[in-house]
């Protein structure tokens, strides 16, 4: 980086314009009256929302409970069409917030972060952006998402491929015609699970190759009315606020029974009861033994197969949807809308390239160790470099010119999952090491950026420079992070939240698997004792709590 130091001086710089960025921009311009300005890729803002545009896409949090919670006017003016926002009115929601608390004026679009560097010499970060910009900020916080780098199998022959191809996580923003078209999708995880009951109904042929299958739960999109949403905004304070304080972002009533205290008969019921409602509900709702106790999670995922048999006529393409090597809901629990029910479809063929792997991708199509399949179109849902992927694309360097992705090296380490120790002032909005990815996002957002603003308004008013995250106390959080994560079944797959996806990217289980009201209770407790675990570096280093 340059050392001229004529350039734009702020209080804070944010990375990224979606649920967090916006909502602490909001916080420290309109709460704490600091200068600040986003920086967003996009032309928009929205996030995930803005770049995630490929058919079906839908977040998979019930609608009345993925938004703000911090402005009851706007809980209120804001009515939701169903059960399940889809990315079109996620990204309207978005937009009018920006519009109503005039966010745009203070976010640059278009422009990505390339470097943030910690200047010793005037403790101030110094950010530079692909469009030249230089500035100076006393806060760095960043508010890239978990799942926001995508990821591109290395697959020989993409350069030669003479049709057209697209990666989910940035797709054409005129969309895809696929009408008529023969086109291969790759991957069945979320964005795959979403996208392939919408192009099966689009294309000529759809040809689905699947590594892994998936236990996937029914959305039931259309069991939500008007008059619920409706009535949903007399109740939103409690709502609200039981989602503040629950383990996974949700007001539902957690199940706390065992799956093994029940007979057969009587499990089946509960499980099929749930079933008929949809959504995380059969996760969360059935029974509270089922993430850490294999023998319960055995009853889930039975029930699912089960379901699978029932759902697809080919015996043997429905036996090669079901999932057996892992755990239900130790890769990311998904729901789906006909997702099963396509595979019944005369222009839908399954391809299990775990056991006929793709050895390349022609001129003229995918041909794996068992044949070839003339494509027109090429749609990869091969997923994302999750929570740190962002990061590595930045140079980001602390004391001593330490780079951010060199303190990773063997995984992420940061106290809270928030602040890395040896990175004074950066603060990272739903970081590794927090609730994050295992939780409803909006509400953990907002949790995240209401302890990083109040912290920065603790430092304004006791005249401190800079607060840093205690060595110590960061080893100490990552060895929970890890200690909790171990007593899950989480660790028994091969997911992203490990890394498990990106050659080469150290096996490290990511967010934390605590829960966000056990979360929420840890950051109450740090701020109450004066920032336990930071030291803060006022004109004399002094040591919180």
């Amino acid at each position: 980086m340059t050392t001229d130091t004529t350039r734009v001086e702020l209080d804070a710089v944010v990375v990224g314009a979606g649920f967090s960025g916006m909502y602490m921009l909001y916080r420290l311009r309109d709460v704490l009256g600091l200068s600040a300005r986003v920086f967003e890729a996009g032309d928009e803002v929205g996030g995930t929302w803005y770049w995630n545009r490929y058919p079906g896409a839908r977040c998979d949090s019930e609608s009345y409970l993925y938004c703000f919670s911090f402005d009851k006017g706007l809980a209120q003016e804001w009515t939701w069409s169903g059960k399940y926002p889809e990315q079109p009115e996620i990204l309207r929601y978005l937009s009018h917030v920006a519009d109503r608390f005039d966010l745009r004026r203070d976010i640059q679009f278009e422009t990505r972060v390339t470097a943030a560097h910690f200047r010793e010499d005037l403790d101030r970060w110094e950010i530079e952006t692909d469009q030249g910009d230089r500035v100076l900020a006393r806060y760095f916080i960043t508010g890239v998402g978990c799942i926001s780098a995508g990821q591109m199998p290395r697959i020989e022959g993409l350069d030669r491929f003479e049709g057209e191809w697209h990666h989910t996580g940035s797709w054409p923003h005129e969309g895809v015609d696929f009408a008529g078209k023969r086109v291969g999708v790759i991957g069945t995880g979320s964005s795959g699970v979403q996208a392939i009951p919408v192009i099966a109904r689009q294309a000529g042929h759809l040809t689905v190759f699947q590594r892994t299958p998936q236990y996937t739960i029914p959305a039931r999109h259309g069991t939500v009315t008007p008059e619920f949403l409706d009535e949903v905004k007399g109740r939103y304070d409690e709502i609200f606020e039981k989602t503040r304080w629950s383990r996974g972002g949700t007001p539902y009533d957690e199940a706390e029974r065992s799956a093994l205290d029940f007979d057969d008969d009587e499990r089946r019921r509960i499980y099929e009861a749930a079933w008929e409602e949809g959504g995380f509900r059969f996760l969360l709702t059935t029974f509270g033994d089922i993430t850490f106790d294999r023998r319960a999670n055995d009853t889930a995922a039975e029930f699912i197969r089960s379901k699978i048999r029932e759902t697809v006529d080919d015996p043997e393409t429905a036996e090669t949807l079901m999932p057996r090597d892992h755990p239900f809901a130790s890769k990311r629990a998904l729901i789906d809308t006909n997702y099963y029910e396509t595979y019944n479809r005369d222009n839908v063929d399954l391809v299990d390239i775990r056991h006929a792997p793709i050895e390349e991708i022609t001129p003229t199509g995918i041909r794996t160790r068992e044949g070839e399949y003339e494509l027109d179109v090429i749609v990869f849902a091969t997923g994302y470099d999750g929570m740190t992927g962002a990061f590595n694309r930045m140079d980001i360097r602390g004391r001593g010119g330490q780079a951010l992705r060199e303190k990773w090296a063997e995984g992420p380490k940061a106290y809270l999952g928030l602040s890395p120790a040896g990175f004074p002032n950066m603060f990272m909005i739903t970081g590794p090491g927090s609730p994050s990815v295992l939780s409803n996002m909006p509400p953990t957002i907002e949790q995240h950026v209401e302890f990083v603003s109040d912290f920065v308004a603790y430092m304004v008013e006791h005249g401190i420079e800079l607060a840093e995250a205690d060595l110590e106390a960061e080893t100490e959080w990552v060895d929970h992070v890890n200690e909790t994560a171990s007593r899950t079944l989480y660790m028994l797959a091969d997911s992203w939240y490990l890394g498990a996806n990106i050659p080469g990217k150290p096996r490290v289980f990511m967010p934390y698997a605590g829960g966000l009201d056990v979360y929420r209770t840890k950051c109450n407790e740090v701020a109450e004792a004066g920032y336990e675990g930071y030291v803060l570096h006022a004109r004399e280093p002094v040591a919180a709590g």
